[in-house]
């Protein structure tokens, strides 16, 4: 999602009526690559671009391609094969063992309603969507390449981007894949001509928490927004809460602890971390925290101290569920063997990053099969309505 934030941001600081622009989207990846399928880069006719579709050794060429894009104004789809010692595509010797294709779009500065204003409507996520995207067509006619549906959190469709036609193929199988929550390539038959789409999982940006704005939730808060995520600060003395202690946070709130529910609106996207320093304070925060969604709980400090809190909670006839146990991790963070507070602040990002990935944090060299998750492709014939 700081990808998406990052081109938002660009665009909006542009004089629209002076430049040309594109986007390239990786699509569609077989095999080995450093971005996987939805990495975006938007390139600017002056040669400036922002986010990226591999690790630097494709750009060059995908700003020489969205230059040709930009004057006919016509979408291209790329093909990278990077299995090859020397790559006559790009004229590297890249040795990534896969296959990446990237599709590579004019965007219309004229309409309101282009690429870029629907990764706008993305950033506004607080649960997990899905986008569909066309990346080949046989027939231009009945379906160009870079039409795009929609499906919101609330399952409400967009299709503001594409035709009736495409939204008919789509709907069931859009909601299908918000379901399974895995990104899918799905390739769909008219007897006029087949298309090919990809369907990506859209997820909100994370919502940080912090409740105890001491010195050691500094760090916390600058690795937070290095990564795109909302973050609040709160703490009921208010000599913590100097906004020039914490001035990328998205949120400084003064709460009493009684009030914590009524004064945030959790998620299942919201990460909470208890670093008080005060056993009271954080005992009484976790105990508003835990019957909401939220989807991590880290308690800083020793076991022992989680220990007594939990006990003295269940002696007041608060029980834990095994899955709000699940989301309670104490002591917190990965064990990277963090001491200062900066390295502390890592370990604690790094495991609610992996917390909300579904993975161990473990070395990677250990993990057997693919490192991101692989598109499905499916073949499903397209069901006349």
């Amino acid at each position: 999602m700081k990808e998406i934030q990052n081109i938002v941001e660009l665009y909006d600081s542009l004089d629209l009526d002076k430049h040309q622009l594109a986007l390239a989207t990786v699509v569609k990846v077989i095999g080995s690559s450093y971005r996987q399928a939805g990495a975006r880069m938007m390139i600017v006719d002056d040669g400036r671009w922002v986010g990226s579709i591999s690790g630097g050794c494709l750009e060059g060429d995908a700003l020489r391609r969205a230059r040709k894009v930009m004057l006919n104004g016509k979408a291209e789809i790329i093909t990278y094969d990077t299995r090859e010692e020397s790559n006559t595509e790009v004229g590297l010797a890249l040795g990534c063992n896969g296959v990446i294709e990237v599709l590579i779009e004019p965007i219309d500065t004229n309409r309101e309603i282009n690429q870029i204003s629907l990764l706008k409507s993305l950033l506004e996520f607080k649960s997990h969507g899905v986008l569909a995207t066309v990346f080949r067509s046989d027939n231009p006619y009945l379906v160009r390449i870079g039409e795009r549906l929609l499906l919101n959190p609330d399952q409400e469709l967009n299709s503001a981007h594409c035709s009736y036609k495409l939204q008919e193929a789509l709907e069931e199988d859009i909601k299908q894949v918000k379901i399974s929550r895995k990104p899918q390539l799905k390739p769909y038959y008219f007897p006029q001509g087949n298309i090919e789409v990809f369907f990506e999982i859209v997820l909100p940006p994370i919502q940080l928490m912090i409740f105890g704005a001491g010195f050691d939730a500094k760090p916390l808060t600058e690795y937070a927004k290095s990564l795109g995520w909302k973050v609040s600060i709160s703490d009921e003395c208010i000599a913590h809460l100097a906004p020039i202690n914490f001035p990328s946070a998205d949120q400084i709130i003064l709460c009493k602890r009684s009030y914590v529910r009524k004064n945030f609106f959790v998620t299942p996207y919201t990460a909470v971390v208890l670093m008080s320093h005060n056993y009271k304070y954080d005992k009484e925060v976790l105990k508003q925290i835990l019957p909401t969604q939220a989807g991590y709980i880290g308690i800083l400090g020793p076991r022992k101290r989680t220990d007594k809190i939990f006990q003295e909670l269940e002696e007041k006839g608060i029980t834990f569920s095994e899955e709000q146990q699940n989301l309670i991790h104490s002591p917190i963070g990965l064990d990277i063997g963090a001491s200062t507070p900066d390295e502390i602040a890592l370990s604690i990002i790094t495991e609610i990053l992996a917390k909300f990935s579904h993975r161990s944090g473990g070395f990677l060299r250990n993990k057997k099969g693919p490192i991101h998750q692989r598109n499905q492709m499916n073949d499903l014939t397209f069901r006349k309505a």
